[in-house]
């Protein structure tokens, strides 16, 4: 029989391995047993015991059957015999001996893991990890969306002060009077827009404290093992070391059997999670960017009218007004780069994230074939290691998991795309920002030229803020939107094969995604 791939480049002939099973087997006058896929411990039963400490204490157990219990065993005996009957509260043991890698190889399947891996690397914490991580993506798609309103909120704020300057301009200028019936539903209307605009924007303002900071561990492909852990009510992300030898396993994917393969996939499809929750958080803090940007603006209008009134009318008790203006720009303002400044090296540190992720191998590269040559005939089995009881079920199952692979790194080459195309956004809102600021210091410079020089200061500040926003802008926007072009989802459609490994692929159905649907 061919032996099993072990975690070194030595692999002990299979007579050797007879061999050495049958010598156990006479010293303790059992039957011998070696590993396979086939071995599975009562679940109910393992759920109870710990199978790291079973690796220690040399021992496992195959069936429970009226009182008896069959276990594999390392050093079948009396004193082990008596601590089995007590741990799983039976009458009787009947003991099968095995060498240690197999006992070692028989938990770690029990366990979900790759030979040398953690109980971490097994398939359901993996997928727990997963659904972890999808809750967050769940979290942030909520934070954009409050973010997204905030920005419609501001445009009402600037709505119902834009309203309540004009009625105090109108009183300015043309007095009261039968002005009154105007100027008054003016003012009041504003008032109402400007302070239930205000009262919607506060909650957003709590997302910049809630926002974890994004984190994106080093993926090894399928070589380390990426976890959650906690510390009081704040979850973070380890990544374990490098298994040993995990990376000539891996090597030798056409050797691998069906389980082993699915392990590895699992922990491709946890990575690819990752990835795809971390680019989600660099998109919520580019949607804090332009949204505090979209306050930036606010505030510019506030000051420039503000400045426009103090230096078009004389001093006066409405001096008080025109400089409140400032006085609630210049907050805005503020309140505005709180938020750029914190969210500025997000899409810096977003588009390094897509290179990185756009240069490295797809799943295609990592699994098929071409890139696995058959080592020698020392080590290459005649035949795939499958029985063909298990035709195609088992098979056909490691495909689909390989689909559910393919399906999560087009998912994650989308997500690349929304980056980019959200850091093109938020260099675009730098732009308008800019814009704003140039043509409200040019306004006032060319509209009042007689004013002191302290004012031109003031309005040639505003001209390079504006040139200076203006300039950063492009810079965030035509990398991103060279990049953009890149991808073939803006231009084409995309067919996904819908696969069902009981039939020849040439007939496999397709799904067909066009544009607007992605």
């Amino acid at each position: 029989m061919p032996s099993a791939i072990k975690m070194s480049d030595t692999v002990a002939l299979p007579l050797e391995k007879c061999l050495a099973l049958k010598a156990l087997s006479e010293r303790f006058s059992c039957p011998w047993s070696e590993f396979s896929e086939s071995l599975n411990g009562p679940p109910d039963t393992l759920r109870g015991l710990d199978l790291e400490s079973l690796k220690k204490q040399g021992w496992f157990p195959l069936s429970i059957t009226a009182g008896e219990a069959t276990v594999i065993a390392l050093d079948p005996g009396p004193g082990l015999g008596t601590e089995i009957k007590a741990a799983l509260r039976v009458e009787a043991v009947r003991f099968l001996v095995t060498l240690p890698a197999d006992l070692l190889r028989i938990i770690e399947h029990n366990q979900d893991i790759n030979p040398g891996f953690t109980p971490d690397a097994g398939r359901t914490p993996l997928a727990k990890v997963r659904t972890y991580l999808a809750g967050r993506r769940s979290l942030l798609a909520h934070y954009r969306t409050l973010l997204a309103k905030t920005r419609t909120d501001l445009s009402f704020i600037r709505t119902g002060i834009s309203f309540i300057t004009i009625a105090v301009l109108f009183f300015r200028i043309l007095g009261g009077g039968l002005l009154l019936f105007l100027e008054i539903p003016l003012l009041v209307a504003g008032s109402i827009i400007a302070a239930d605009s205000l009262r919607r924007y506060l909650p957003a303002r709590k997302v910049g404290t809630v926002t974890p900071p994004c984190e994106l561990t080093q993926a090894t492909n399928g070589t380390t093992v990426l976890a959650t852990g906690k510390i009081g009510a704040i979850r973070y992300f380890r990544r374990s070391g490098e298994v040993p030898g995990a990376a000539l396993l891996r090597e030798r994917w056409q050797l691998l059997s069906p389980v082993m393969r699915r392990r590895y996939l699992a922990s491709d499809r946890t990575d690819q999670a990752e990835e795809r929750t971390t680019l989600a958080c660099y998109r919520t803090w580019m949607g804090k960017v332009r949204t505090g940007l979209a306050f930036v603006r606010t505030g510019i209008a506030f000051i420039g009218l503000g400045l426009g009134l103090v230096r078009a009318f004389p001093p006066s008790h409405w001096g008080i007004f025109d400089f409140g203006l400032i006085a609630v720009g210049t907050a805005m303002m503020a309140e505005g780069f709180f938020w750029y400044f914190r969210g500025r090296q997000a899409g810096v540190e977003g588009q390094d994230t897509v290179r990185r992720g756009n240069e490295a191998f797809s799943i295609w590269d990592v699994f098929f074939p071409h890139r696995h040559p058959l080592p020698g005939l020392a080590t290459n089995p005649a035949r795939l290691p499958v029985t063909a009881a298990q035709l195609p079920g088992i098979w056909g199952t490691t495909g689909l998991a390989l689909e559910r692979t393919l399906l999560a790194e087009r998912r994650n080459v989308m997500a690349r795309l929304r980056t980019t195309m959200a850091r093109a956004r938020t260099g675009y809102a730098f732009i308008r920002t800019g814009i704003s600021l140039f043509m409200i210091g040019v306004a006032l410079e060319l509209g009042l030229p007689d004013a002191l020089p302290t004012w031109t200061v003031v309005d040639y500040g505003l001209i390079a803020g504006g040139l200076l926003l203006v300039f950063d802008g492009f810079v965030w926007s035509i990398p991103a939107e060279r990049l953009r072009r890149q991808f073939p989802y803006c231009y084409a459609d995309l067919e996904i094969a819908i696969a069902d490994y009981g039939i020849p692929s040439r007939t496999w159905k397709k799904a067909v995604f066009n544009r607007e649907t992605i």
